[in-house]
């Protein structure tokens, strides 16, 4: 999928005012970021506007505010250490309107290559609705080019992600994307619609009901399909298994079912956990000491849970990966965040890192993996976006990334 959309590179932002959305919603714990890949993913572009003499100014959404505007949801954090990163300041609007008389006023004031950010755009309460477009105009109103690269976000039809656009261009505007989103789309967008083959797509996470038109639409694209995780156990129970307290969803089952079929009539593989990791119960805290043990998986006992795939599985799934030429992989294949529990995500991990496929991780709990595992640096491209990956690889197409100009 060619993604003819304008990119930073096709317009000209001298001495005009740019917003740019990004994606800075980064785990704050006691006012501290904890994790700054997504502050570090949205510098080049950044850079880029400031060595063409734009007025830059950044919006985000940071957390949910589900009860209203709060300082420990605030940007004042992203704000300072963006200013550290790009070695000049990054003057902060910490108004709760985001789009007030002080943002008004620091946007007036501004000279070519400076920088502001908003405010997290989620306090003004109506980023979030279909009926935005009052905050979406104030938000067009500061800029005259508007720049998406929240590839994070891009699955949102939201006042800062999509409906800005409509205002910047009444005013003869441009809308463009950013690198990031440039690249997301062009990783995500070959690997499903362009692969090199041997193409393989490992799903994995706790429920099949999240990836029900992935795993549907991966199937018609991909040579061999991997299916781990907690949904690996409806697929297992469709398939007669006894599968004791594992996760299920009862509900799937017919699914699973025709999936299984569908792989069979299309000549795909479709490989699923033939041993898994058992234990009692859930581990509480998540962390703890877990006494566990591998059986087939036809054979988990009544009274057991699968909580990760077992050895031979692992090697069954690092064979498929040897030989493939482009991997796509989203959602762990157990309890990752447990040391005991880690093993079948780290076999695949591992297996990808050695591979000499074009790698791509799907955002989520599949990135937070690698980068804890430490196998990041070996992974061709990790994506920012858990929910935005997913409607990708569904097939579906992308609120932020359609507003966008054609080129």
């Amino acid at each position: 999928m060619g993604l003819n959309k304008k990119s930073v590179d096709d317009i000209n932002v001298s001495g005009k005012r740019v917003l740019v959305r990004c994606d800075f919603n980064v785990p704050l714990k006691n006012g501290e970021i904890m994790d700054e890949t997504r502050i570090v993913a949205a510098l080049p572009t950044i850079n880029k506007l400031i060595k063409d003499g734009g007025k830059v100014i950044l919006c985000s959404h940071l957390g949910k505010v589900k009860d209203g505007p709060n300082e420990g949801e605030s940007l004042a954090p992203v704000a300072k250490r963006l200013s550290e990163k790009l070695g000049k300041e990054v003057k902060f609007i910490s108004d709760y309107n985001v789009t007030g008389e002080a943002a008004t006023a620091a946007v007036n004031a501004m000279n070519e290559g400076d920088v502001i950010l908003l405010q997290n755009t989620r306090f003004r309460g109506k980023e979030e609705t279909k009926n935005g477009d009052e905050f979406s105009k104030e938000l067009a109103d500061l800029a005259d080019v508007y720049v998406c690269d929240a590839f994070g976000s891009s699955h949102r039809a939201h006042a800062s992600v999509a409906g800005v656009t409509k205002f910047i261009t009444q005013k003869g505007g441009e809308n463009a994307v950013g690198y990031l989103m440039q690249k997301e789309i062009e990783f995500l967008g070959n690997a499903v619609e362009n692969p090199v083959r041997p193409f393989v797509a490992i799903l994995g996470g706790a429920k099949v009901a999240d990836k029900l038109n992935v795993i549907n639409n991966l199937l018609e694209k991909c040579d061999t399909l991997i299916i781990g995780g907690g949904m690996a156990f409806t697929f297992l129970k469709a398939k007669g298994y006894e599968i004791g307290n594992s996760l299920v969803d009862d509900e799937k089952l017919d699914y699973c079912k025709e999936m299984m079929d569908k792989a069979a009539k299309l000549g795909k593989k479709l490989l699923l956990p033939i041993d898994t990791t058992v234990a009692d119960s859930f581990p509480n805290p998540i962390d703890a000491d877990i006494a566990v043990e591998i059986v087939d998986a036809d054979k988990i006992p009544a009274g057991k849970e699968g909580l990760d795939i077992g050895t031979k599985t692992a090697e069954l799934f690092a064979d498929a990966v040897k030989s493939a030429k482009t991997v796509v992989w989203n959602g762990p294949m157990g309890v990752f965040e447990n040391p005991t529990l880690a093993k079948g995500t780290i076999a695949v991990a591992k297996a990808l890192a050695e591979t000499e496929a074009t790698t791509i991780i799907g955002g989520g709990d599949s990135a937070a993996a690698v980068n804890q595992l430490g196998f990041a640096d070996k992974m061709s491209h990790i994506s920012t976006g858990g929910g935005a990956s997913l409607e990708f690889l569904e097939g579906k197409e992308l609120p932020g990334v359609v507003a966008a100009d054609d080129k």
